[in-house]
């Protein structure tokens, strides 16, 4: 099912430089808020990755969304709630090994996952008779897999949203501990997300602290500044870091991606 059974992303897949990427949790809540549903999703023949859905009404945007690396679906149990008011069903995503999903994370695995995911989750949206805009929405580590589907996937997607993203993945796997020159790494060996996002034409909004610890501004502004779409923004939340955008907006944070994703309603190609 994974478009991609020898992943480009090889370099990366050692057991050292997995444990320090990913920080996955396990969620055994026995049942989901209401308004929302919990689903898994078979992406080989042994593993299954779960989501968690938000349901609002069917011809709102749908964002289907890619967490950060210590983050789970249900995290976003709160934030959800602020979707649905303003029409929008967040469809949280997560990795494997992480929420009720199987296996373990790896880098190799992260994008092919993702890829399958989209697939299946599109179809059953669509079939389910929802027919309101699709989404993809990445957040820091998640920028990896939601700028992945929107550059092979964007004939389906109405728009990209990016949050605390990175555009070159070397300097972020330095913060993370990863010796990547004692390892040989270069940057074609990573996510490769400042030249992927060139080939995302479709409406693109980025939003970002202005004092991200983790991943600078810059990086953002690189994001921007690649990007293939005509149609494209940067927000900066002054005095926010990586951790804390939610906190210091508040329900302006929601306001202003329901903005962006109901302008897409009616578009035509962009």
């Amino acid at each position: 099912m994974n478009d991609s059974l020898n992943s480009p992303l090889s370099a990366l897949d050692r057991p050292e430089i997995n444990a320090l990427i990913f920080y996955p949790r396990r969620d055994f809540s026995a049942r989901s808020p209401e308004g929302s549903e919990d689903r898994l999703f078979p992406v080989d023949r042994e593993t299954k990755i779960g989501g968690r859905f938000y349901w609002s009404e069917p011809s709102g945007p749908h964002l289907l969304f890619f967490h950060g690396n210590g983050e789970i679906a249900s995290d976003y149990d709160e934030a959800a709630t602020f979707y649905q008011q303003l029409g929008l069903s967040l469809l949280a995503m997560d990795y494997r090994g992480y929420g009720k999903s199987e296996g373990s994370p790896t880098a190799g695995t992260l994008l092919s996952d993702a890829l399958t995911c989209f697939d299946l989750v599109y179809n059953q949206i669509r079939e389910k008779g929802r027919p309101g805009p699709f989404l993809i929405m990445g957040r820091s580590l998640g920028s990896a897999p939601a700028i992945e589907i929107a550059s092979r996937r964007q004939e389906k997607i109405a728009g990209l949203i990016i949050e605390s993203g990175f555009a070159y993945s070397l300097p972020l796997l330095e913060l993370m501990g990863i010796p990547v020159d004692g390892l040989g790494l270069q940057e074609k060996d990573g996510f490769e997300n400042a030249s992927k996002i060139a080939q995302v034409t479709k409406p693109t909004f980025i939003l970002h602290a202005q004092f991200d610890e983790i991943i600078p501004l810059n990086q953002a502004d690189i994001l921007l500044k690649n990007s293939g779409a005509k149609r494209k923004e940067l927000v900066v939340v002054p005095g926010a870091g990586h951790n804390d955008i939610i906190a210091r907006c508040g329900r302006a944070y929601f306001e202003t991606i329901a903005r962006f994703a109901n302008s897409l309603k009616s578009r035509g190609k962009d």
